[in-house]
């Protein structure tokens, strides 16, 4: 069940650092400012995700 959540991990982190790189990506261009909200507000929760998975990799893992 480890192996799950390891391999698991670099997808999460991937889309952690997709909705960042959006959202930069709309703030330097002068894009909406609610968009930007709103993917860094996705950034928070898809973080948190990324989060549990590694830990869960780790715990299970051992």
């Amino acid at each position: 069940m480890g192996d799950f959540f390891y391999a698991l991990t670099p997808f999460a982190v991937a889309a952690v650092a997709i909705v960042l790189l959006l959202g930069l990506w709309n703030m330097l261009r002068g894009g909406s400012a609610n968009l930007s909200q709103k993917l860094m507000r996705w950034r928070v929760g898809l973080q948190f995700v990324a989060i549990c998975i590694l830990l869960a990799a780790l715990y299970l893992g051992s």
